[in-house]
């Protein structure tokens, strides 16, 4: 019992000691737990700064990336070479914020491949003046959610060999590109606008089926935006050589007429020679109608180049004279010099907007690999190779220069329209087309139409530019009505 009594205290004695070893154990390893925390903070610290570093350090080194380059077709149909084009119809606009995700082979557009970035400097400064826009300079872009202006098999205006979805056409494609100008944007159609713009107007189209495709084609927009159109509009027939018109009634109260006169002076048929007489100082018989127009777009030039068993006349006639050998170039210049006079003198410049539109591409070159049958793209690797004479249009863009009183607008649709191979009837110009295919399968190039354009399609694109035009002029606005 005593030995028990001398144990006892030894053992607390020890149990104390054990207590305060562990104490102290817990109490260091607490405070090396936070002298690693702390360490690990302030290595975390100097890591973020080293990395901030070595990122400014890349920022300041790393070169200045370019941007990629737009490249244009070599000179082509149009007067590159020649003195300065006439005056043409243009926007002001500010210069494009951003491009699209684009990218750019010859001047066709394709999705998704490479930024275009705008200039970061002159997209910050707004203190810059606006600058012109050539609404003619530009590309053409792939859009595929993009839908035309209107729906084809709705619009009663539209000729058979224009109607390609109606006669069967089975791709959609060609109606999914958008002409967008270099410098600025081009506003899009707005038809309602151009109705309010309209408003008791009176728009007088002249020329060859080109001008009538771009007819059909502003008829269609406007038709398709009207309410219950058949109801407040009708068109009227009045001969293949008088005029096709377009009216709406009621509150609009406008006229769209387009009178057929593929040379703009007048071929007699029937002259005491007995030849197809070119009479190059008279105009053309329905040009009693022309005057009286607000607007007035006229084109002539494709029925001058023909040869062969498609030129339209044997001699031409100038000043009494009958002519069998006079060069090209010269007979249009005194045709057109005619027309030119015409205007001068019955055109109000006060009253009336007057445009010329330019040559449009055909494609008709095999040989070149130019031919429209079965092309379903627009032209992206090659040069355009034109038949049409450069001369013709040296000629007529001197002319339009030239006349100053009124000024005539030069609706210059010729560089757009070259690269549009994929965009003509075709094959596609009539409903049985396929009977038609197989009785001329050995001589399809005389068959197929490379020269006129599918509906909706490229002449919408005309009407566009035309209506951009109207803009610039506050043309039917508020200060004007």
């Amino acid at each position: 019992m005593k030995a028990l009594e001398n144990y006892m205290p030894k053992v607390m004695e020890l149990s104390s000691t054990i207590k305060d070893t562990w104490k102290v154990f817990l109490i260091g390893s607490l405070i090396s737990c936070l002298m690693l925390l702390l360490l690990l903070t302030e290595n975390d610290q100097h890591s973020l700064v080293s990395n901030a570093r070595i990122t400014v350090l890349e920022q300041q080194q790393s070169p200045t990336t370019s941007m990629p380059s737009f490249t244009s077709l070599p000179p082509t149909t149009s007067a590159i070479e020649e003195p300065p084009p006439p005056p043409i119809a243009s926007i002001i606009a500010n210069t494009k914020d951003v491009g699209s995700n684009m990218t750019t082979i010859g001047d066709i557009l394709k999705p998704n491949v490479v930024t275009e970035v705008k200039n970061v400097e002159e997209a910050t400064t707004n203190n810059k003046p606006e600058k012109k826009c050539d609404i003619f300079d530009g590309r053409w872009v792939y859009k595929p959610e993009v839908d035309p202006s209107y729906c084809p098999l709705r619009c009663p205006f539209i000729e058979e060999k224009m109607s390609c979805q109606s006669n069967g056409r089975p791709d959609f494609e060609y109606q999914k590109w958008v002409w967008e100008a270099r410098d600025c944007d081009i506003p899009m159609l707005n038809g309602t606008d151009m109705l309010e713009r309209f408003r008791n107007k009176r728009i007088v189209l002249v020329g060859d089926s080109l001008n009538r495709n771009m007819w059909e084609s502003l008829a269609c927009i406007l038709y398709s935006s009207i309410p219950y159109p058949s109801t407040k509009a009708e068109i009227r027939f009045e001969g293949k050589s008088i005029r096709t018109t377009l009216k709406v009634k009621d509150a609009y109260n406008f006229t769209v007429e387009f009178f057929w006169s593929p040379f703009l002076v007048d071929l007699n048929k029937n002259h005491s020679s007995g030849k197809k007489v070119l009479m190059l100082d008279k105009l053309s018989p329905n040009s009693e109608y022309w005057p009286g127009g607000d607007i007035m777009i006229f084109n002539s030039g494709m029925w001058w180049a023909q040869s062969g068993y498609k030129k339209g006349w044997d001699l031409v006639e100038y000043k009494g004279k009958l002519i069998e050998d006079m060069p090209l170039h010269q007979a249009y210049t005194r045709g057109m010099n005619t027309w030119a006079n015409w205007v001068k003198k019955n055109v109000d410049p006060q009253k009336t907007t007057v445009f010329f539109r330019s040559i449009s591409a055909e494609h008709k070159s095999p040989q070149y690999n130019q031919w429209c049958y079965t092309k379903t793209q627009p032209l992206v690797d090659e040069p355009y190779k034109s038949s049409y004479p450069n001369i013709l249009i040296r000629v007529i863009e001197r002319i339009v220069r030239g006349m100053t009183n009124p000024q005539v607008k030069y609706l210059n649709v010729t560089k757009l329209s070259q690269y549009r191979i994929d965009a003509h009837p075709s094959i596609y110009r009539n409903k049985d087309w396929k009977i038609r295919v197989q009785i001329n399968k050995h001589n399809l190039s005389s068959y197929t139409d490379c020269g006129h354009w599918c509906l909706p399609g490229i002449p919408d694109t005309w009407n566009r530019l035309f209506y951009a035009s109207l803009l610039l002029d506050n043309f039917g606005g508020s200060s004007t009505s």
